[in-house]
């Protein structure tokens, strides 16, 4: 058995960054859901309003079936409530102070409404709110990601958490 991991939170929090280094310390398979669609091009339809494709979620959920059976995955999007709840263990929420998450939006050269809707997004905990109202509230943890030593907390946490997980159904 393997743990499946949820990495959420409003863009820019730091979900890609904490999730490869995970994946390279624990031996898990990284999944960037983002990437996955472009990929395969898992779209259905565009947004002409923000630009950019739409996501199909039940191909997305197709594609990632059979791995998350097998378990030993981390999954990382900026949405949580269209996975199935039976694929996750846990589901960790990352949360970023508005004043760096926009200077880190800002160098990614979004638009001034893509800035300010991630911005709101964060104030009002919109992905908390999400991962609450998908899973049991016990599996949903917040993350403070806003400097470099948070992330190294944030890391050997998780990476504690896999190690007792592993125990605890191993046995």
């Amino acid at each position: 058995h393997f743990s499946v991991i949820c990495l959420t939170g409003t863009p820019g929090v730091g979900k890609t960054t904490l999730g490869k280094e995970l994946a390279s310390r624990s031996g898990l398979k990284y999944v960037n859901v983002g990437d996955l669609a472009r990929e395969g091009e898992l779209y259905d339809g565009f947004d002409e309003e923000y630009n950019c494709p739409i996501l199909d979620e039940d191909r997305v959920i197709d594609e990632l079936d059979t791995q998350m059976r097998d378990g030993g995955v981390i999954v990382d999007y900026h949405g949580c409530d269209f996975f199935p709840e039976r694929w996750f263990h846990i589901v960790f929420v990352l949360r970023t102070e508005t004043s760096v998450l926009y200077k880190r939006l800002e160098t990614r050269g979004y638009s001034e409404k893509k800035l300010n809707d991630n911005i709101q997004c964060e104030i009002f905990q919109v992905l908390y709110e999400e991962a609450m109202e998908s899973y049991k509230e016990e599996i949903v943890h917040q993350l403070p990601s806003n400097k470099p030593e948070e992330l190294e907390e944030n890391i050997s946490q998780i990476l504690k958490w896999i190690e007792q997980w592993i125990k605890d159904h191993n046995s």
